[in-house]
């Protein structure tokens, strides 16, 4: 499932291709917002948070789309065939005279009152990338426990204690503190908490800052999706596990969880 730091980048792109701009082509193949029609709204402008898509229009109404496993979008030039968007899975198609947007295989999508945006969002925790969440690290840090036995990995993974962070950047931070995965969250110091926290944020940031340069996906990973490859700091082969425990696979219901056995050991008893 895309993260943060792709719906950040995303969002930019989206915004910078439709805003203030009025559309001359909409339409939202999705049951609830078929019956939409936002020709001639212009973009006021284009925002994530967390992995949720919200495109804001000058007439009030905001475009909300979230992405799943498979969904993404693509900015094309108004006119050429890759924009026609014909495809049965193309769920979105926002054009201008100069650029059209795709949205492909999207998991959500529907049309609200731009001030009702809280009401969508408002069970979610900080958005890790957001300008305010250093002022609201310790909301976030207080989050992390709301059940003190439930395992860091499980708990960075829930939207609800903090927005934005995946398998990805939960396992990379992970790593980068030398933290086992399974630890109960609430066995965590506070101002540990919060530096794993800032962590997270530091590295899921940088990644939109090379993102912006070098596209999406462009940092190479520490630690995910390298079962088997050497650790980088000591060389000992990267586990897999999942959310359920270091010796459980992922499945349906639990996440991929890469970590080194290592630099990661579970807590002297």
């Amino acid at each position: 499932m895309p993260e943060g730091d792709v719906l950040r980048l995303t969002a930019e792109r989206l915004d910078a291709a439709l805003r203030g701009v009025p559309l001359v082509r909409a339409e939202l193949r999705w049951p609830s917002a078929a019956g939409v029609d936002l020709v001639g709204a212009s973009l006021r402008e284009g925002v994530a948070y967390g992995k949720h898509l919200l495109l804001r229009f000058d007439d009030g109404r905001t475009v909300h789309a979230h992405q799943r496993m498979e969904g993404y979008w693509r900015v094309h030039r108004t006119g050429t065939p890759a924009a026609a968007g014909r495809s049965a899975a193309v769920r979105a198609v926002l054009a201008t005279e100069q650029w059209t947007c795709l949205g492909w295989h999207l998991g959500m999508l529907d049309v609200l009152r731009t001030r009702d945006e809280p009401r969508l969002l408002g069970h979610l925790g900080p958005d890790v990338l957001a300008d305010d969440f250093p002022d609201r690290i310790d909301e976030a840090a207080a989050r992390l426990t709301a059940d003190p036995r439930r395992p860091l990995c499980a708990a960075l993974l829930d939207q609800r204690a903090v927005a934005g962070l995946g398998t990805i950047w939960t396992a990379e931070s992970l790593f980068a503190r030398r933290l086992w995965p399974w630890l109960p969250a609430g066995d965590l110091p506070e101002d540990e908490r919060r530096a794993l926290l800032l962590t997270a944020r530091r590295l899921i940031g940088r990644s939109v800052l090379v993102g912006r340069r070098s596209g999406l996906g462009a940092v190479e990973p520490a630690v995910h999706g390298r079962h088997h490859k050497p650790c980088r700091r000591c060389r000992t082969p990267i586990a897999l596990g999942s959310t359920a425990g270091p010796g459980q696979r992922p499945d349906g219901a639990e996440r991929a969880i890469y970590w080194c056995p290592v630099c990661q050991a579970p807590p002297a008893a």
